[in-house]
C-alpha cells in the first residue's frame, strides 16, 4: 500500500519568496499570504525563490515588465526599455528548472512579469496599449523544463475547487517521487495504479482504462518506458475539474464494497448522502466521511488503499468547501 497517512513525508513545493514575506519585491516590501504560511505551511515543505533577485536585479530595483510578442515577450525596464533583462532571466530559469527536479509543486505570484503563470500584462513596443495575454519569463521556462510539475498562482488558490485540484496533484507527484526513489519494479507501479484507481475515475474514466492498458504488458516492455508514458498520462489527467456528478459516480461505485455489509437503512443513509452532495446540497466531506465510518466498522483490504479517500491530509479542509 502507498503510504499516504499520516502524511509525515511533506512534499516540498517552490514558491515565489514574496508570498512567505520575503522583502524582495521592487519595492522592498512582500506579498504575505497568511493561508499559504500559516495552513499550508504545516504540511508543505516551501523552496522559496525570487528570480529578479537572483539574477542580481536587487532589492529595492526598478521595475520590469513583458514587451513585444506575448508568445515569447522581452523583459525590460519600463522606464529604460532598453533595459533588456531577458537573456538572463531566461538562462537562469533553464539552470533553475534543472535543479529542481525534486520539488512536486510551485506557487507563482500572479501578474509578476518574471513569475506570473497566465494573464501577465505584455505592453506593446509601438502602442500604450496592452493585452493579458502573457505568463512570466521565468514561469515560462520552468514549465516549459518540467511539464508535468504542478502549478498555481497564490491568486487563484482563492477557487475552492483550483485549491483542491492543486493540492492534489502535488500529492499524487509527491507520491510518484517516492515511489522512482524507492526503486521502480512491476509490482510496486500496479501498487501504485491501483492505490489510485478511484481518484483517477474521479477525474476521467476513460483515462484509468488507458492507464491499466498501459500496465497490461510489463513483461515485454522496458518499464522505465512504461513508468514516463504512464505518469504523462496521469498528470494532465489530475488537472481536470471534477463535477459533482463524477465524484458521485465514484462514490457510488465505492459503495458497491457495502451493500452486503452494512443494513438496508445504512445503505439508504449513504445513498442519500451521495445523492445530496450531487446535487450541492453538502460538501464532498459528508459522505467522505461517511464512507470512512462505515470501513472502520467493516474493513476491505482493497479500499484501505484508495487514496480517493484520503488524498490530503483532513485538517486542510480541502474537501470541506467543493
Amino acid at each position: 500500500m502507498t503510504d499516504n497517512t499520516p502524511f509525515a513525508a511533506q512534499p516540498r513545493v517552490a514558491i515565489s519568496a514574496c508570498l512567505l514575506g520575503h522583502n524582495v519585491r521592487y519595492d522592498g516590501g512582500h506579498k504575505q499570504d497568511r493561508y499559504i504560511i500559516e495552513t499550508l505551511g504545516k504540511y508543505i515543505e516551501f523552496l522559496p525563490i525570487c528570480p529578479e533577485a537572483e539574477i542580481g536585479l536587487g532589492v529595492p530595483r526598478p521595475t520590469i515588465r513583458l514587451m513585444g510578442d506575448h508568445v515569447h515577450p522581452r523583459l525590460v525596464g519600463v522606464a529604460d526599455p532598453n533595459w533588456d533583462v531577458t537573456d538572463k532571466m531566461e538562462q537562469f530559469a533553464a539552470k533553475k528548472a534543472d535543479e529542481l527536479r525534486d520539488i512536486s509543486g510551485y506557487i507563482l505570484k500572479k501578474n509578476s512579469p518574471s513569475c506570473g503563470m497566465e494573464r501577465v500584462k505584455v505592453y506593446s513596443e509601438t502602442s500604450h496599449q496592452n493585452l493579458r495575454k502573457g505568463t512570466g519569463v521565468f514561469a515560462r521556462i520552468v514549465m516549459h523544463h518540467q511539464p508535468l510539475l504542478p502549478v498555481e498562482e497564490e491568486g487563484r488558490l482563492n477557487d475552492y475547487v483550483l485549491r483542491e485540484n492543486f493540492i492534489n496533484r502535488v500529492y499524487v507527484y509527491h507520491r510518484w517521487k517516492r515511489l522512482l526513489v524507492s526503486g521502480l519494479t512491476p509490482a510496486t507501479l500496479i501498487a501504485f495504479h491501483t492505490d489510485h484507481k478511484y481518484l483517477v475515475m474521479a477525474h476521467s474514466q476513460a483515462a484509468y482504462q488507458r492507464l491499466g492498458r498501459l500496465l497490461s504488458n510489463l513483461s515485454d516492455m522496458d518499464l522505465s518506458t512504461i513508468a514516463d508514458d504512464y505518469i504523462q498520462e496521469l498528470m494532465p489527467t489530475l488537472k481536470r475539474r471534477v463535477t459533482r456528478k463524477r465524484h458521485a459516480n465514484v462514490l457510488q461505485h465505492i459503495m458497491g464494497y457495502l451493500k452486503k455489509l452494512i443494513s438496508s437503512d445504512d445503505k439508504r443513509e449513504l445513498a442519500a448522502s451521495i445523492e445530496a452532495y450531487r446535487r450541492g446540497e453538502t460538501p464532498l466531506i459528508v459522505p467522505i466521511t461517511l464512507f470512512r465510518h462505515y470501513f472502520r466498522h467493516h474493513p476491505d483490504s482493497y479500499m484501505s488503499r484508495q487514496i480517493y479517500l484520503h488524498p490530503h491530509p483532513d485538517s486542510l479542509g480541502l474537501r470541506n468547501t467543493i
